[in-house]
């Protein structure tokens, strides 16, 4: 009886085991697919993951963060406002995992943040003030992570270029926004670049900041070594070709 019983064990911790295993190695396909720029497929795997273990933090995150730029890509306001909201999804039940994970609340402020872009302006301005706090947090969690900055400087950003419907809307909600700037922005923006100099998006985004703050030489200097980074993602062409068109505009 005490052998078939240690048996039956050893077979059931040999199971999991192999599941974890196997697990693992679906994560790590999943980022190899996001590495080769095959971020439909690497979302698809994270899925397949997330079915198999649905409290796996690192799928939860990728897919929340893969979510957002599979469906920055969509045409219609619709496809974008379902990836997005996945996207939101996601990121709530990684949060649900680990509160405390720093890129987990940035997965969240990443997503919000892209439904906000796409919002009219009460909605727009509900979402800004959570997404400036998540990408915060994440920050405070991990000082180091250079998309949180980003984050941030798009938040100035937009924040510094709100129209008179958004400004209302956010005095009617809030009482007022906390004051973004593109001086502010810029900084953000720079530290990201500092921590990741290879993340072609925020060159671009930078270069905005620069043009709106009648920075040109500065703008047109980011957008000339935009230009000269290896591409390590999948929208990463098309945003080199923006800079290309912001360049030629600012020449």
């Amino acid at each position: 009886m005490l052998k078939w019983i240690m048996t039956v064990s050893f077979v059931a911790l040999t199971a999991l085991t192999v599941k974890a295993q196997s697990v693992s190695e679906m994560v790590e396909e999943a980022k190899q697919l996001e590495k080769q720029m095959k971020e439909e497929q690497a979302l698809e795997k994270d899925k397949e993951i997330l079915k198999v273990q649905p409290n796996e933090l690192e799928a939860l995150t990728q897919a929340s963060q893969l979510s957002s730029r599979v469906g920055n890509r969509q045409k219609s306001k619709d496809s974008k406002t379902t990836y997005f909201k996945q996207a939101k999804e996601y990121a709530q039940l990684a949060l649900k995992v680990n509160p405390n994970s720093a890129d987990a609340n940035l997965a969240m402020a990443v997503a919000m943040g892209r439904m906000a872009l796409i919002s009219g302006a009460k909605d727009k301005v509900a979402a800004s003030k959570d997404v400036k706090a998540y990408a915060e947090r994440a920050i405070k969690l991990n000082p180091n992570l250079a998309q949180a900055y980003h984050v941030l400087g798009k938040w100035n950003y937009e924040v510094a270029n709100l129209n008179v419907f958004e400004r209302g809307a956010a005095k009617m909600l809030f009482g007022g926004l906390p004051a973004g700037s593109l001086e502010n922005a810029i900084a953000n923006y720079e530290k990201c670049r500092q921590l990741d100099p290879g993340f072609v998006l925020n060159y671009y985004e930078l270069a905005r900041a620069y043009k709106g703050n009648g920075q040109q030489d500065k703008a047109i200097d980011v957008l000339k070594k935009a230009l000269a980074l290896r591409n390590t993602a999948q929208d990463d062409a098309s945003i080199k070709a923006d800079c290309k068109k912001l360049l030629d505009d600012l020449q």
